[in-house]
């Protein structure tokens, strides 16, 4: 792979945003993600996969990424991100490894993160301040925990509840957990890349996957970039210019073009994040019943 993210493949991508939590998911409805298995495309490090997995109760969440180092780096912050919760294995686990260090010490955020502001109070669902209980400097210093064991009373908690693949979701025959189905697919900040890639035609055949492969009555988080973002990411390689300069579709009509497809608009939920982040986050859902597209590729 090019060393250039020429598909938005940028290595700390999520370090860059402001907020500890994402807002984009904090925004969503609470119960969206509730017992339901969930598909990130282009998910990165895997921030926003685990979010999800983590917090707000999904039953299952795959993350895809087309850059193999980011997906092994998701699967290596997956360990960090058990290790920092606060969760009765998790702290007994850390009690044991370091004695030393007193529970009250170990609840203060020492690096300085004071997660405050989005608590979501169900039970269910696992605040913020608990998902960041412990310091992320206790595991640069100590090293992470080990993973539990699959229990029987609860198959899906985190982190078996999570999982990452390497694929490009668009152009390849997908991955096995597509023949499943899912309830909820996530495409935040991706259809720059796929469209500057793979031109009107991969846009269109990416919209057309999405629908095949959610279930009915499932839901599609989209949130597009702006036309005037691809002027300054096309200088990144002439293949993306080339490709721009045959771009006929344009973010504005992708709503339609959803539509189209079957799609119907479930939510605007408007400009959503802080600074150059701040994009337009849409909720498309598809049919109870499966409908024939009309759109083809």
């Amino acid at each position: 792979m090019t060393s250039q993210p020429i598909h938005g493949n940028y290595s700390g991508y999520y370090t860059k945003r402001p907020s500890i939590a994402d807002l984009r998911i904090a925004s969503l409805p609470e119960n969206l993600f509730r017992n339901k298995t969930v598909l990130d495309v282009g998910c990165n490090e895997g921030w926003v996969s685990m979010e999800i997995a983590q917090r707000y109760g999904a039953r299952r969440v795959i993350g895809v990424d087309i850059d193999e180092t980011l997906i092994r780096n998701a699967w290596k912050r997956r360990k960090i991100v058990w290790s920092l919760q606060n969760s009765e294995l998790t702290s007994k686990s850390r009690d044991d490894r370091h004695p030393h260090v007193k529970r009250r010490e170990l609840g203060r955020h020492e690096d300085g993160i004071v997660p405050e502001a989005i608590d979501h109070s169900a039970d269910s669902l696992m605040s913020l301040r608990e998902a960041h209980y412990f310091p992320a400097s206790l595991s640069f210093s100590f090293g992470t925990l080990p993973l539990s064991t699959v229990g029987a009373e609860d198959p899906v908690a985190f982190p078996h509840n999570v999982t990452f693949r390497t694929a490009n979701w668009v152009a390849s025959s997908g991955i096995p957990e597509d023949s499943g189905g899912y309830d909820v697919i996530l495409a935040l900040s991706i259809t720059k890349w796929i469209h500057l890639n793979d031109g009107d035609e991969g846009i269109l055949a990416f919209f057309k996957r999405v629908f095949e492969t959610l279930r009915p009555g499932g839901k599609f988080i989209l949130e597009p970039q702006s036309w005037d973002g691809y002027a300054k990411a096309k200088r990144m390689d002439p293949r993306l210019k080339e490709t721009a300069a045959g771009i006929k579709l344009r973010p504005e009509d992708f709503g339609k073009l959803l539509q189209e497809f079957g799609f119907s608009i479930a939510e605007r939920l408007g400009p959503i994040g802080e600074g150059g982040f701040r994009r337009d986050v849409d909720i498309f859902m598809k049919p109870a019943r499966d409908g024939d597209s009309t759109c083809q590729t």
